[in-house]
């Protein structure tokens, strides 16, 4: 019996979770990691889990199926191998919680932020995101998080942003005059 056998199957059966464009809803195993040499059968393994949703709903669905696949996956290798020197657990752990919400793009502070950016020469978007604000925004407090212009390829090895000085003054500038407007519509 091999608990990487069971966090094998684990991974390949999460990668088959179906969710919805709307509300957006993602998850990612991101490090996979446990054993010790090539030739011997690991006594543990290890994957971390990320999955975030707009909806609470479908967060609990996602997390309902990663939950039964672990137990599946690991009953299966039970099952499958000798176990008279123990069978193998899963012991799952939350290791983060970011609740989901949004601020309505009729809320003062999200018009103050959309005033600001027009006058500085952008075309303000709005777009649900997973960001720090979602923790004052499930309490009922109003929170936005700005963008800071050109980037790309979010997530990956490959992430990049334009972190000149003059971009960085911008969005500084941004930032502060967003928080003055807004306090303005108060």
């Amino acid at each position: 019996m091999s608990p990487a056998y069971a966090l094998g199957s684990a991974a390949a059966k999460i990668s088959r979770i179906q969710v919805p464009a709307a509300p957006r809803t993602t998850f990612n195993v991101g490090v996979v990691g446990g054993g010790t040499s090539v030739n011997s059968i690991p006594t543990e393994m290890f994957m971390l889990v990320d999955m975030r949703s707009e909806s609470p709903d479908e967060l609990r669905r996602v997390d309902d199926a990663f939950q039964r696949i672990i137990r599946e996956a690991v009953d299966e290798e039970n099952r499958a191998r000798n176990v008279s020197e123990g069978r193998i657990v899963g012991d799952v752990k939350l290791s983060g919680d970011r609740p989901s919400g949004t601020t309505a793009s009729s809320a003062y502070l999200v018009q103050a932020a959309a005033a600001v950016s027009r006058a500085y020469g952008f075309s303000p978007t709005f777009e649900i995101g997973s960001t720090d604000a979602n923790v004052p925004i499930s309490m009922g407090i109003p929170a936005i998080t700005i963008g800071r212009g050109a980037g790309g390829r979010s997530h990956s090895l490959d992430e990049w942003m334009d972190v000149t000085k003059e971009k960085n003054v911008q969005a500084g500038e941004i930032v502060l005059a967003t928080i003055w407007a807004a306090a303005e519509a108060r």
